[in-house]
């Protein structure tokens, strides 16, 4: 397998630099490993930023954000994304019980939430040819035509990070270890 550098500023692509050192502030003082890697392709990494900061701004509330995130990082085994992803939704006040559920791929107890996360599941594993019953449930959970294409946005930005980690095998930062996962945390 190709190995993968994990840049920081000073040895990212000159187009990258300025991306690394936006997220370094963003976080804090850190970059995540994610965005060292993506920052090889800097059209990748201001894609994944992008996409980012647009899906904050869709239909959706930030808790079902984090539905929508953590359950296709679930489906695409994506131990990096399942780390950060639980790290950042805890930080944001998503229920334990709920990241716990997403994690395991448990049903999770609201039941307009729960609709929600059976929709994403859905449109991964069916790769995005829903049965026009996964749509209407949906839609009687209370979520409209946006939500439907705003969960394919959110598919799509997870994508570009899920699939980066696969082929780069992207350490977990330590920022995120206490979230740690792997496909054998899944119950199903």
């Amino acid at each position: 397998m190709t190995k993968f550098t994990i840049h920081s500023p000073d040895t990212a692509p000159d187009a990258a630099r300025p991306l690394l050192e936006g997220a370094q502030k963003a976080f804090g003082g850190m970059i995540p490993n994610l965005y060292g890697v993506m920052a090889e392709s800097p059209a990748l990494l201001e894609a994944y930023q992008q996409l980012g900061a647009i899906f904050a701004r869709t239909s959706l509330e930030p808790a079902e954000q984090h539905i929508v995130w953590l359950t296709v990082n679930f489906e695409n085994d994506c131990h990096y994304c399942m780390a950060a992803h639980s790290t950042v939704a805890k930080h944001a006040g998503l229920p334990d019980a709920d990241i716990d559920a997403l994690r395991t791929g448990a049903p999770l107890d609201d039941p307009r939430h729960e609709a929600l996360r059976q929709f994403a599941t859905v449109m991964v594993q069916k790769r995005g040819w829903p049965d026009p019953a996964d749509v209407e449930s949906l839609l009687a959970a209370g979520y409209n035509n946006a939500t439907i294409l705003d969960v394919i946005l959110g598919i799509g930005m997870k994508t570009l990070s899920n699939y980066t980690n696969h082929v780069a095998d992207t350490p977990v930062d330590e920022a995120f270890a206490k979230f740690a996962w792997s496909e054998q945390d899944k119950i199903r």
